[in-house]
């Protein structure tokens, strides 16, 4: 691509990487936070650091500078635990829709808690029935960029997020007597989630939905067992149930759409 600036709404865990990542390929990349103490961080890393937080007054102008020229803009900020979760989520984001032209790109990164259990495989042209609140509030967003931006927009949703700092022996460990021991795990590495974002990217996949999610499922106890032992924790135990309560997270679209392969492939792997 001949215009090879970006520009990153939210850089924590996932988004500092991905910035980190483009700069390496060779992008000027723009990079929002909420925290003025991460401005040093980002201006080391060779991002241009913006602070706000959306939805404040009198940000119009930090807004237009933070997206101006940018071929493509990431939105990466998840929904936070609250009251109205679905309509206030909608409306932070809906504050950047004036200022997003008309020929700029947009990668939304979603979850695939949009899914709901099924106990069978679940892909991009599922009819949705989100179970929790989050996952609500992420579909409506989905539904809104849709109708705005339509095949400017591309729409990557995630599975469980690990890789550093994000340890998935500690999400269980020490609890007792959990059911659904045979239900399914669905994860894609930090890694990967970058290499899938880039691609995208890279090979202009514009007006898709595409799911992130490593190739093998292993269950929730094999995986929860082995990820807390790895770490020295005390692993879950689980009831010798037979109820089962999941969805299988395909990646196949995205593998032949970008012809890409996962690097942790295998979530047992990962906890070697």
């Amino acid at each position: 691509m001949k215009n090879k600036q970006i520009s990153i709404l939210g850089c924590g865990w996932l988004g500092l990487p991905l910035a980190k990542y483009f700069t390496a390929k060779g992008f000027k990349v723009k990079g929002s936070t909420t925290s003025k103490e991460k401005i040093n961080l980002l201006k080391s890393n060779n991002i241009t650091p913006y602070v706000f937080t959306l939805g404040e007054e009198n940000n119009d102008s930090k807004y237009l500078d933070f997206l101006n020229k940018s071929a493509v803009v990431f939105i990466n900020i998840p929904p936070k635990l609250e009251d109205d979760v679905e309509t206030i989520y909608k409306n932070q984001i809906k504050v950047l829709f004036p200022f997003i032209s008309d020929n700029q790109h947009v990668v939304f990164i979603s979850s695939t808690s949009v899914y709901q259990n099924t106990n069978n495989w679940v892909t991009e042209d599922l009819e949705l029935y989100p179970e929790k609140s989050s996952g609500k509030a992420i579909l409506a967003l989905e539904d809104l960029l849709q109708k705005e931006l339509k095949q400017r927009l591309t729409i990557i949703r995630f599975s469980g997020l690990v890789g550093p700092e994000r340890l998935p022996g500690k999400f269980l460990a020490g609890k007792k007597e959990l059911s659904n021991r045979n239900g399914l795990v669905n994860v894609i590495h930090q890694t990967d989630c970058i290499r899938l974002i880039f691609e995208v990217v890279n090979k202009n996949c514009w007006g898709e939905i595409i799911n992130g999610c490593a190739d093998k499922h292993p269950t929730r106890e094999d995986y929860y067992t082995k990820a807390a032992t790895k770490i020295g924790l005390e692993p879950p135990t689980f009831l010798k149930d037979s109820n089962l309560n999941f969805k299988k997270v395909c990646n196949k679209k995205g593998k032949t759409l970008l012809d890409f392969k996962y690097q942790f492939s295998d979530p047992m792997d990962i906890l070697e």
